[in-house]
């Protein structure tokens, strides 16, 4: 067990003046990127999470980006490609994609929920928000 304590413990002289945001997905204006698969990205000052809906038989095409990628399933099956590998994640599972390596994934029969974190946060889908210009 980890020291409670510890991991809590903050120096008020480090506390910002700000607050949180809420947010619930399913309220965020969605961005179809292709047909059949759509983004309700949530973006901090130095982190996205973009919520993802494939519908069956909906692929991402192979790419990369300069951004790491974390992408975990919350419901369905979701098949990713990473590099030369191939594996069909499933709730509750998780892929790390570093930055710049090819991947790529798809649904066969049935839809698939899932959410990933871009750190930074993910330019392509800044750009698709309006709030970034293509280079």
């Amino acid at each position: 067990m980890t020291d409670a304590g510890r991991y809590f413990a903050a120096e008020e002289s480090g506390q910002s003046t700000g607050s949180g945001r809420f947010v619930a997905w399913d309220q965020l204006e969605p961005i179809e990127m292709v047909p059949g698969l759509e983004f309700r990205p949530v973006l901090g000052e130095n982190v996205m999470v973009n919520f993802v809906r494939f519908e069956p038989h909906t692929e991402a095409p192979r790419h990369w980006h300069d951004e790491e990628q974390i992408s975990v399933v919350l419901e369905g099956e979701l098949e990713f490609e990473v590099g030369d590998e191939k594996r069909v994640l499933r709730p509750g599972e998780a892929l790390v994609i570093p930055p710049n390596v090819p991947h790529a994934a798809r649904t066969h029969d049935g839809i698939c929920l899932e959410f990933d974190v871009f750190y930074p946060p993910r330019k392509g889908v800044l750009e698709a928000m309006g709030l970034a210009e293509p280079d």
